[in-house]
């Protein structure tokens, strides 16, 4: 598993890319590949986690037009090992 967390400040271009990115999180989901993801509860950020490899996440990433948008920060990505479902 894969885990991304973000960073978000006021700019208004999240907001404005906001609906597109979550419509993408959508289709990710329903194929699988994204278990859970949403933002924190202050709005400072999010928290998505993958079920793919390191490399389709990255893919998603450059895909995603949101991650680039001012107003997000990529925090982190790093690779999970949960060891309880």
């Amino acid at each position: 598993m894969i885990v991304l967390e973000l960073a978000f400040d006021a700019h208004p271009a999240r907001l404005a890319a906001r609906a597109a990115h979550r419509r993408r999180l959508a289709a990710l989901h329903a194929n699988g590949v994204l278990v859970m993801a949403g933002p924190w509860a202050d709005d400072s950020g999010a928290l998505l986690v993958f079920a793919a490899e390191r490399s389709e996440v990255d893919r998603f990433l450059a895909e995603d037009p949101y991650y680039t948008t001012e107003g997000v920060r990529v925090v982190d990505l790093r690779e999970w090992r949960p060891v309880v479902p």
